[in-house]
């Protein structure tokens, strides 16, 4: 008596989802942590939807692309808050909005 077994059509309809609503955040947010957790949303929906690929053809070469797209994530993660608590140290704000003011 097994788990029953999930499509990957369920997969990738979970990672379109999850896509989408990154980009939203991206589009409608001005806050930059905000936005910085939409553009990794989007980049754990392409992850999901690369495994379940990987595991629907039996083949490793997605969980290998996965393992770089986290790679790259975790390198964007370090540089992104970094800059982000350099502009807050230099602003006091991280309002997207605000940031044409950096040039003084």
């Amino acid at each position: 008596m097994g788990a029953p077994e999930v499509s990957t059509e369920l997969f990738v309809l979970l990672s379109a989802i999850l896509f989408v609503m990154g980009a939203v955040g991206v589009l409608l947010r001005r806050n930059a942590i905000l936005i910085f957790m939409s553009v990794e949303l989007m980049l754990n929906a392409a992850n999901l939807a690369l495994a379940a690929f990987a595991r629907q053809w039996g083949n490793g070469d997605g969980q290998l692309m996965v393992f770089f797209v986290m790679t790259v994530a975790a390198a964007e993660v370090a540089i992104g808050l970094a800059l982000i608590v350099a502009i807050f140290k230099t602003k006091k704000s991280i309002d997207i909005d605000e940031l044409h003011l950096f040039r003084d």
